[in-house]
């Protein structure tokens, strides 16, 4: 059976991981091999890399600095995982890939849209998702959910302005990218989007 790549995106607080979980639950129960990955993330270098990202201590960091941090982060998960697995008929499920990146610091940080997608088809050998759900939330909601948290990292402590732009960047997105994209309102039951995802999924499944 031929690999699947699926990747989850959405603003801070917007249910990627209960949605994942789910959809983990259900895949495993249906009987495919599935994996879990994460972005930045995901091989021993690529999560020594988060970490330097992430840190808020780094608040000197310049945006193109992080711009390619992410994508060496990618470029070492692609090759050392995403595609193995795909390679051996796994359901690969990646919190987070490419359109963050595009979005994050090609939209709200301002580096160009086309700069962040070139970059990034290098370091994934030109590697797209097969299938993106994108949860969309406003900001604004998003934010609530997440500084109810105790421990917040480096991005998600940026402005609301920063967090705001986000929100706007993965609209802009998903309508360039409507053969791959699956916008989903976050704001219905977890229910409803799970059984969305789905659908999509196994129709999507029956065409590759």
């Amino acid at each position: 059976m031929k690999g699947l790549f699926i990747t989850i995106e959405g603003g801070d607080g917007s249910g990627k991981t209960t949605q994942i979980e789910l959809l983990m639950n259900y895949l495993n129960l249906q009987g495919y091999k599935v994996c879990l990955t994460r972005e930045p993330g995901g091989t021993i270098i690529s999560e020594k890399i988060r970490t330097i990202i992430l840190d808020k201590t780094h608040a000197e960091m310049a945006d193109m600095t992080e711009a390619l941090l992410y994508a060496a982060s990618r470029a070492q998960h692609v090759h050392e995982f995403i595609i193995p697995k795909m390679k051996e008929g796994y359901m690969v499920i990646c919190d987070r890939f490419v359109d963050s990146s595009v979005v994050y610091q090609g939209y709200a940080r301002g580096l160009g849209i086309e700069n962040i997608e070139i970059i990034n088809r290098y370091a994934t050998l030109g590697l797209e998702p097969d299938l993106t759900v994108l949860l969309d939330i406003p900001a604004e909601e998003g934010l609530i959910r997440k500084k109810s948290q105790q421990s917040l990292d480096r991005l998600e402590l940026q402005a609301d302005k920063f967090h705001i732009m986000v929100s706007e960047g993965y609209r802009k997105l998903a309508n360039r990218h409507k053969e791959r994209i699956l916008s989903i309102d976050a704001n219905q039951s977890i229910d409803t989007i799970h059984k969305t995802i789905v659908k999509v999924l196994e129709a999507k499944r029956q065409l590759l």
